[in-house]
């Protein structure tokens, strides 16, 4: 019976793709909207889409939101079955984000830093109110703001430089038993994980359960407060070593977001008191996405300072295994698929338990 009826839902699935493909085209007297006008102005929904999609590719990632009509997971599901498809022809040595080409760089650690503030672009200072301009492109063309004259030095220190030659910030080292890093996208998730599984994990996440769940540390349900060490924005070299040739070369830019949160350790009886870190880095222009994801980092860190696990955001299994946003849909859209027979034995059993009900009323009754 199961079988009959999957081929007679077929001419149903048919129709229903020809009417995604009218629902996707809107009203014809519209003109249709490009990939291009995608990429160039919707930029910060592409951003999320490779970011999550694990492709740094800003046209296949307009190409993915324009078939899921701005649906931002449906676009990511598009591009992480398209990235299945693709050869593996090199890995890339790790970026050196010192020598980020920055457009935007601010901390929150102190008022003036070596370089300057480098506000960017930004929704922050805006009010908030909607811009009726931008219902006549025309009203508003040519109206771009004034850049810097100059580039900035590719080599602006760290915000926070001073006290970490101090040793009040913890030191960033490489794990002393680490040969290789994990491929998250090629080899599934391992409990207990690494410190590198975990930020491929919350890069790879789904951006409002990160940002949940770095919420719910802000809100108490962690242990500390943490503070931006300094969050950068912009271009660094991706590099590859060719066997052939033995030394690096760059294959060409990437834009990316990189956010380090410091975070108060009082010390114990082994480690003295100095201020932690939480990282967070992600493709193209996600701010909110590498803060929280640095904020959850460093809760789940809580072991390897002695700190007792009491909350969602610092139990690793919990966290790990759901922000995933592909896998969530799929769960719950999995809903909407056939279970009649799933409710037709349920629907039993309650009929089954409600008759042992009655009889055990009447039975009491009876006694009584």
């Amino acid at each position: 019976m199961a079988y009959v009826a999957v081929k007679g839902g077929e001419q149903a699935i048919l129709n229903s793709h020809r009417l995604i493909a009218e629902d996707r085209r809107g009203d014809p007297e519209v003109p249709e909207l490009t990939v291009s006008q995608i990429s160039e102005q919707l930029g910060l929904a592409v951003d999320r889409v490779m970011c999550e999609g694990s492709v740094y590719d800003r046209e296949l990632a307009a190409l993915a939101l324009k078939q899921a009509q701005g649906d931002a997971v449906e676009a990511i599901f598009l591009l992480r079955a398209f990235r299945t498809t693709l050869a593996r022809l090199a890995v890339s040595n790790a970026i050196d984000t010192d020598q980020m080409a920055i457009e935007r760089r601010i901390s929150a650690t102190f008022k003036d830093i070596p370089g300057g503030q480098v506000l960017g672009s930004t929704y922050e200072y805006t009010h908030r109110l909607l811009d009726f301009d931008l219902l006549d492109p025309a009203d508003v063309e040519g109206s771009k703001a004034k850049t810097a004259d100059a580039p900035l030095d590719p080599n602006l220190p760290r915000a926070f430089d001073s006290i970490s030659d101090e040793g009040l910030i913890e030191a960033e080292l490489p794990a002393p038993d680490q040969t290789s890093v994990f491929d998250l996208t090629r080899e599934p998730l391992t409990l207990p994980a690494s410190r590198d599984q975990r930020l491929q994990n919350l890069s790879r996440g789904d951006e409002g359960f990160v940002v949940g769940l770095a919420y719910s540390a802000l809100r108490g349900y962690s242990a500390g407060h943490p503070y931006v060490g300094e969050t950068r924005v912009g271009d660094v070299a991706l590099e590859i070593v060719p066997e052939e040739l033995g030394f690096s070369v760059s294959v060409g830019d990437i834009t990316v977001t990189e956010c380090q949160m410091l975070d108060l350790f009082a010390g114990s009886a082994d480690e003295p008191a100095r201020f932690t870190r939480g990282y967070g880095l992600a493709f193209g222009r996600s701010e909110r996405k590498a803060m929280g994801m640095a904020i959850v980092d460093r809760s789940l860190r809580c072991h390897e300072y002695g700190e007792e696990p009491k909350y969602p955001v610092q139990d690793e299994e919990f966290v790990l295994s759901h922000t995933d946003n592909l896998e969530a849909a799929g769960f719950v859209s999995h809903l909407t698929l056939p279970h009649y027979v799933d409710f037709q034995g349920d629907l039993q059993f309650i009929r089954q338990l409600r008759r042992e009900q009655i009889d055990s009323r009447s039975t009491k009754e009876a006694a009584e």
